[in-house]
C-alpha cells in the first residue's frame, strides 16, 4: 500500500523576514583574499572526504544514508579497499591541519573545519569497526557519534515504573495493565492515511510560520512493512524525501505527530532541505551533499528531529489538536486525550531504558533474550516491538543514543541560546538545522 502525499510551496526569495518565517542568511557576505584562498583548499578535501564516504558505502551497505552530488564521484570511488580508505582519511586529516580558517571567518566556516574533522574520524572508527575491532557501547558511541549517554541503574526505571504503576487502571503487572490501555488508542488501518495526512498538514503549517524553504519542497509518504525501525526519511535531493512508515505493528495515535514531525516538519526533511540549500547551493559545500549514517551528523539530525516535536507543538497546543484533529479521524473516543497523554509522559522517563539495554546486549552482558526482557519491563515494549527493537540493535548498535541523549542534547541548546528571547527558540533551532555544528559543540555557549 502506498500513498504519495506531496507538498509545495509559494514563499517568494530567501535573503528575508517575511511575516515570522526565519530566512537564514548564508549568501551575501564579502569574503577576502584569505578566506577565498581557503575555501577552495577546503572544497577540495571535502570532495575527497564525500569520495572517501562513497567509497566506504561499497563496504557498508547502511553507511549512505543520502547523497545527490556528481554521480561520476560514485564512479571514481569504486574499488577502494578499507585500507585505502582509513589511509585516505588520515592524509585528509593531516590536510586539514594546514588549512585553518583565517581569522576573519564567520562562525560557519570555523564550524566547517571542525565538522570535517571530526567526520573523519568517525569515518576511520567505522573502518576499523568492519575490520573487526570491538570497542565497549560508550566507546563506539563516543567514537562514532562524538558523545556518550548516561547510565541509568534499575533503580532509576523502578521508580519511574511505580510513578505509572499509580496511574494506570485496573488489576495485574503494570506492563500488563499498559498494554491493556494502550491498545484502545491504535490508529486502525483503514484510517492511518487520513490521520497522516492530517498530523503532516499541520506539522507543515506550524513550520512554514517559522521557517522559509523552496518552493519546490516536497515529500512522497510510503508505508512499508519488514523493517526494524518504524519510520524513515530517505532524502533524494532536489529538496525532495521519501518517508517511508512501517506498519508491521500497531501504530498508536500519538505516533502520527511524532513521526510527521520527526521525519517531515520540521525534523529530517526540514534539516536536509535547509542543508542542501544553505551550505551546498549557497556556500558550494559539497561535503553536505552526503550523509554519513554512522557519524556525529547522525545525533544532529536526530536530536533536532525529536525536539522539533516540541519546537512544533506545545503541551497545550498538542493536546487542543489531538482533540479536536487525530483523535476523531482515527476514530477515538476525544474524551480521553488528556488521559492518554498524561500516561504517555509517565512512559517518556523510560526513555533510557532502551540505551541500556543495549548498552548491555551489544557488551555482551546480556543475550537477546534478556535484551528483550528489559525492554518490557522498563521500556513497556510489547515482545513483538521488543524484537524489533533487538534487530535494531544488531544493525545499528550504539545508533541509538542519538534520539534521546541527542534530543536532550539539542533541548538543552536551544533553550540556553535562545533564553529571554521571545519566539527564539525557533530561530535558534532553524539555525542549528542549517549549520555544522558537532554534538560536543552544542555543551558549547559560543553563538
Amino acid at each position: 500500500m502506498t500513498v504519495a502525499v506531496l507538498w509545495a510551496m509559494g514563499l517568494g526569495k530567501a535573503m528575508k523576514r517575511v511575516g515570522t518565517a526565519v530566512a537564514i542568511v548564508l549568501t551575501g557576505v564579502s569574503v577576502s583574499l584569505g578566506q577565498a584562498q581557503t575555501g577552495a583548499q577546503m572544497n577540495e578535501l571535502a570532495e575527497r572526504y564525500v569520495k572517501l564516504v562513497l567509497a566506504m558505502g561499497q563496504h557498508d551497505a547502511d553507511y549512505v544514508d543520502a547523497y545527490y552530488g556528481p554521480e561520476e564521484w560514485r564512479e571514481t570511488s569504486k574499488g577502494w579497499d578499507l585500507s585505502q580508505i582509513e589511509e585516505g582519511a588520515g592524509a585528509l586529516i593531516g590536510a586539514l591541519r594546514e588549512v585553518e580558517p583565517p581569522a576573519d571567518a564567520d562562525q560557519l566556516t570555523r564550524l566547517r573545519h571542525q565538522y570535517l574533522r571530526r567526520q573523519l574520524i568517525s569515518l576511520q572508527s567505522r573502518v576499523r569497526i568492519l575490520n573487526g575491532q570491538a570497542l565497549a557501547f560508550d566507546d563506539e558511541s563516543r567514537a562514532l557519534y562524538d558523545a556518550v549517554a548516561p547510565t541509568h541503574s534499575e533503580a532509576y526505571f523502578e521508580e519511574a515504573l511505580a510513578s505509572l504503576d499509580r496511574a494506570l487502571p485496573g488489576n495485574g503487572t503494570v506492563f500488563d495493565r499498559y498494554q491493556l490501555f494502550r491498545r484502545e488508542f491504535a490508529i486502525p488501518l483503514d484510517r492511518l492515511d487520513n490521520v497522516f495526512e492530517a498530523a503532516i498538514a499541520e506539522c507543515r503549517r506550524r513550520t512554514l510560520e517559522h521557517i522559509e524553504l523552496p518552493e519546490e519542497e516536497s515529500f512522497t509518504v510510503e508505508y512499508v512493512t519488514d523493517k526494524s525501525w518504524s519510520g524513515y526519511n530517505w532524502y533524494q535531493g532536489g529538496f525532495r524525501s521519501l518517508i517511508q512508515v512501517n506498519t508491521d505493528l500497531p501504530i498508536y495515535i500519538d505516533r502520527a505527530i511524532d513521526l510527521a514531525c520527526h521525519e517531515g516538519y520540521p525534523g529530517h526533511h526540514v534539516y536536509n532541505v535547509l542543508l542542501e540549500r544553505h551550505l551546498v547551493r549557497e556556500r558550494g559545500w559539497p561535503e553536505f551533499s552526503v550523509y554519513a549514517l554512522f557519524s556525529p551528523q547522525s545525533l544532529i539530525a536526530e536530536g533536532t528531529a525529536n525536539y522539533g516535536i516540541d519546537v512544533a507543538f506545545s503541551e497545550t497546543e498538542r493536546l487542543a489538536f489531538e482533540q479536536d484533529v487525530l483523535f476523531p479521524a482515527a476514530g477515538l473516543d476525544v474524551s480521553r486525550v488528556e488521559e492518554y497523554y498524561g500516561v504517555q509522559a509517565l512512559v517518556a522517563q523510560l526513555d533510557y531504558a532502551g540505551n541500556e539495554a543495549a548498552r548491555r546486549y551489544l557488551n555482551d552482558e546480556i543475550d537477546r533474550a534478556a535484551a528483550a526482557d528489559w525492554l518490557s519491563r522498563y521500556a513497556m515494549m510489547a515482545p513483538e516491538r521488543a524484537e524489533q527493537r533487538t534487530r535494531f540493535f544488531d544493525k545499528y548498535r550504539s545508533y541509538v543514543i542519538n534520539y534521546n541523549l541527542g534530543k536532550d542534547l539539542v533541548a538543552d541548546y536551544v533553550e540556553r541560546q535562545s533564553a529571554g528571547t521571545p519566539g527564539g527558540h525557533w530561530e535558534t533551532f532553524a539555525e542549528l538545522l542549517a549549520s555544522p555544528r558537532l554534538p560536543s559543540g552544542l555543551r558549547e555557549d559560543n553563538r
